[in-house]
């Protein structure tokens, strides 16, 4: 089944409060190991996730912007937090409250990343949730070539009436 084949449902999958889902992924963001827990929630072996692209998870409500920031920052050598929604190759889907680090290497050069999802605060999913979809909307209205851009003015323009930076927003929810 290839990814585009797959129609998101309205199914949720909870993760457990005690599970932690890892992965890991090369700098193009290629899969390299998924934990038994990543393996379980994704719906995919282990041999279709390792050598995919990680966005093989990636739900169709979630803005393109959204992973754009990520990327940003990850790429610049920080880490990230996030609340994000996946989909899994049935369909169905589940909230992560994700951490992304980077890897590197001795001399400090970035050979990786390293994604640790736990269970998500649902207050935190009910906040985000209007704003994903703005953005998401700001993104399809403006088309493709400047998707990204507008999903990114749309929560840009939140933070600042909000006075706080992104990770501020997060950590507050």
């Amino acid at each position: 089944m290839k990814r585009k084949d797959i129609v998101p449902t309205q199914t949720e999958r909870l993760m457990r409060e005690g599970d932690f889902i890892v992965s890991k992924t090369d700098t193009k963001g290629i899969i390299t190991y998924g934990n038994p827990i990543f393996i379980e929630f994704s719906g995919y072996t282990e041999e279709e996730l390792i050598g995919s692209q990680h966005n093989i998870i990636r739900h169709p409500d979630m803005p393109r912007s959204a992973f754009k920031l990520a990327w940003d920052t990850i790429q610049s050598g920080k880490e990230f937090f996030a609340y994000v929604k996946n989909m899994s190759k049935d369909g169905s889907y589940y909230w992560v409250f994700t951490h992304i680090t980077p890897d590197f290497d001795q001399s400090r050069r970035i050979v990786g990343y390293t994604s640790v999802r736990r269970y998500p605060k649902r207050s935190a999913i009910e906040a985000l949730t209007p704003v994903y979809k703005l953005m998401l909307d700001a993104e399809k209205a403006a088309g493709a070539r400047d998707a990204i851009a507008a999903g990114t003015k749309v929560l840009v323009d939140i933070l600042t009436q909000k006075g706080m930076s992104y990770e501020e927003l997060v950590f507050a929810l």
